[in-house]
This record gives C-alpha cells, structure tokens and sequence, in this order.
C-alpha cells in the first residue's frame, strides 16, 4: 500500500503552503487520493499519495517554466491521453516560448526607454524637470 500524507505534509515536502493545495484542488488540478474519517467528531482529512506530489511537483514546474495553470491543466491532460504524441507537447511549448519572445521584446525596449531617461536625468535637477516624471506623465493611451 502506498504510503499516504495529510495535506501539510504534502505541502512541506513539496514546499508550497496548505491554501496552494487547496487552490489547485478548487482547480481541479489536484485531487486528493482519498478522504479519512477521525475520531469521535468525523472530521474528514485529506490524504495523498506519491502520485499528488508528482502532480504537484509537475503543476510547480510547469509554472516555473512561464505556463499559467489552464495552461498546465491543458499538459497534463495531454500526459494522460493515451492518444496524445510529443508533438502535442512541443507545439505547446513553441506558443510558449512564442509568447515569451514577444514579452522579451517589449521588455528590450522599455529597458532601452529607461537607460535613455535615467541618461537624460540630472541628480540635482528639481522633479519639475525630471526627464523620467514628464516622461511618465506626457505618456498618452
């Protein structure tokens, strides 16, 4: 039998907190492998398996990697169909890496905005001059 662990022990060992399980549960990204009743009041526990924290484990990566959680759901539908082929994977990860470039990009220039304004700027120039603040406010749209 597989050994099972509660929720904060999944968390610990996976290094996320209790309300991140939960937010993947309500997602429907993590499901608990079973419910255990205890004691006289019945309270119900949720316990998991080495299965959950490959789950978990997968759904943290995948978000290191720049996906969003539908985005991740979407992979992991994708590991478990039996009729899926890597290329469905690879076709993911070149949008990804698509929509990656193109945050790259902007960033670039707003990076070269900056360098240009912090250039522009004079420390002991009063803020009614700052090249930055008029920049930011003569912004339009």
């Amino acid at each position: 039998m597989d050994r099972l662990f509660t929720i904060g022990t999944l968390a610990r060992r996976v290094g996320v907190n209790i309300q991140t399980i939960r937010y993947y549960e309500r997602r429907g990204l993590l499901q608990p492998s079973k419910r255990v009743r205890a004691g006289i009041t019945g309270i119900g526990y949720r316990m998991y398996d080495e299965d959950a924290v490959r789950r978990l484990k997968f759904i943290l990566h995948a978000k290191e990697l720049g996906f969003t959680l539908k985005e991740t759901e979407g992979l992991l539908d994708l590991k478990v169909d039996k009729t899926a082929r890597c290329g469905d994977i690879k076709k993911k990860a070149e949008e990804k890496l698509m929509e990656i470039d193109k945050k790259i990009q902007g960033l670039e220039g707003i990076q070269r905005i900056l360098k240009d304004l912090v250039n522009l700027c004079k420390s002991k120039q009063s803020t009614d001059r700052c090249p930055i603040l008029k920049a930011i406010d003569e912004k339009e749209g």
